[in-house]
């Protein structure tokens, strides 16, 4: 009788936990699926940009202020800061019913150097998975100036696999692929991008501008540096499209500010001007 006792009391045990294990497991699910419904349904897309070396979260403000006055649409600026100690700050706010909001990642190792490219890019990587869970976003373009470029390459080559979310269009602006090296020496930054490109990917839309003020430098990044991006990603992306500004702010610190890379920005990357886009391979 007292191993009869026992049992049940083992048994109900069992159903007890049973019961708690299904009912967190059925939570969960429920709450996997709003989510996935969520983001399948998102209109949003928003264009998420990394500043260079030394900048700040507040690198693009002169650009995001420039295209509002171009296309009249008052896109949002969020600022997003992340901390050496994992810490994510917020500034600004994406208002609601914004689609195409602008967000700034910045760091506070926003130091140069192979190995910082490598930390700011882990960095990213946390700004972005708390990103997509506060806005369910199902596609988002990116832009990057100067070694922001270098911290997407390394994202999207070693931290992006995702597959509910898709990066549709990237532009890097005046980003050194190579640092300062010669066409014929590379780093073995560039060596490493190379080598782990197929991880990039395949449905990317890519494109690299690079400012010249002399066609051989923008008064810093050598112009070859800026086009051995085609080592990375042509043949692999979509498509891929090197375009070289010149002439006023063609400087490699002005190029977030020039008025053709600016209209590059509103034809190529925003959504209401792609609609009316030509294939990127007929950029001129």
């Amino acid at each position: 009788m007292q191993m009869t006792k026992r049992r049940k009391w083992i048994v109900a045990v069992f159903v007890g936990i049973f019961a708690v294990l299904t009912f967190f497991s059925y939570c969960w699910s429920r709450q996997s699926v709003d989510t996935l419904q969520r983001r399948q349904q998102s209109r949003m897309s928003p264009v998420i940009m990394i500043p260079g070396s030394s900048a700040t979260v507040n690198r693009f403000d002169t650009l995001v202020a420039k295209i509002n006055r171009m296309d009249h649409r008052n896109h949002s600026l969020l600022k997003v800061k992340v901390y050496n100690d994992g810490k994510i700050t917020y500034t600004g706010q994406v208002r609601q019913n914004d689609n195409e909001p602008f967000i700034v990642v910045g760091f506070e190792n926003n130091h140069d150097g192979y190995n910082n490219i490598k930390k700011q890019a882990k960095m990213f990587k946390a700004a972005f998975s708390q990103l997509k869970v506060r806005y369910n976003f199902n596609n988002f373009k990116g832009i990057g100036h100067s070694n922001g470029g270098l911290v997407y390459t390394y994202f999207l080559e070693h931290y992006f696999n995702e597959r509910q979310i898709k990066i549709k269009r990237l532009m890097t602006i005046g980003t050194p692929y190579n640092f300062a090296e010669p066409a014929n020496r590379r780093t073995q930054m560039l060596t490493d991008f190379i080598k782990y490109r197929k991880q990039l990917p395949s449905n990317l839309t890519m494109y690299s501008v690079a400012g010249s003020e002399n066609y051989v430098e923008d008064g810093l990044v050598p112009l070859s540096s800026v086009m051995a991006g085609k080592y990375i990603y042509q043949g692999v992306v979509k498509h891929y499209t090197q375009v070289t500004v010149t002439g006023k702010l063609a400087q490699h610190s002005a190029l977030p500010q020039n008025q053709e890379v600016l209209d590059l920005i509103q034809r190529h990357i925003l959504n209401h001007h792609k609609d009316k886009q030509q294939r990127p391979n007929n950029l001129r």
